[in-house]
């Protein structure tokens, strides 16, 4: 099964992709959080051929939702309208941890590959 994850964030939005197996994730792209961001999202998800798509569910300490997740929530509804299963993989400073290792512009991207590899490896 391939997947298609997701770094969301309320100005730009990370993407990693996996292998066919679903066994390794691979920074993707980073998108504008604009208008046009759930299509093209739909387009690389079709055009990557994934079943599923695994977003980063922000909380803090607590264990409770950070205020973007109200946001994603709706991000969320407004994907499941396509028939892909959205799943939501805990995260915690996904794109601290992709800073260190990759430049600003790909960070989001990385990140989105930290959230999705989480995932595969609990599967």
């Amino acid at each position: 099964m391939k997947y298609l994850g997701v770094d969301y964030g309320t100005k730009k939005i990370g993407l990693a992709y996996s292998d066919d197996a679903g066994v390794m994730a691979f920074p993707l792209a980073v998108i504008p959080n604009d208008s046009g961001a759930h299509n093209r999202i739909r387009e690389i998800a079709q055009e990557k051929q994934v079943q599923s798509i695994v977003i980063g569910h922000s909380q803090n300490h607590e264990g409770k939702d950070n205020p973007v997740m109200e946001h994603i929530h709706s991000f969320v509804e407004e994907l499941e309208t396509s028939a892909y299963e959205v799943v939501l993989e805990p995260e915690f400073f996904s794109t601290v941890q992709a800073k260190r290792f990759s430049e600003d512009a790909v960070a989001d991207a990385s990140a989105a590959a930290i959230i999705l590899q989480s995932y595969l490896d609990r599967g």
